[in-house]
């Protein structure tokens, strides 16, 4: 069973690593979920999950070409 170190550490597992497809150099957020439990997402997984959730039209079409040509 891992144990936090004095450096906050934790070692995982290779088991877990390999089962979740996790390596070393990944880059990784970790979420709190509850007391005592948290969450070790890759960042690309976190970046997959809300691409796309900002609505599309937020502003009316051709309105940012507009305003990026006023800065020329």
């Amino acid at each position: 069973m891992p144990i936090i170190s004095s450096k906050n550490q934790v070692t995982l597992p290779v088991d877990v690593l390999r089962d979740t497809g996790l390596k070393a150099g990944d880059s990784v957020i970790i979420i709190p979920r509850a007391h005592g439990c948290i969450e070790v997402q890759t960042a690309e997984a976190l970046i997959d999950a809300i691409a796309g959730s900002v609505e599309p039209s937020v502003y009316p079409p051709g309105y940012l070409e507009e305003m990026r040509s006023e800065w020329e």
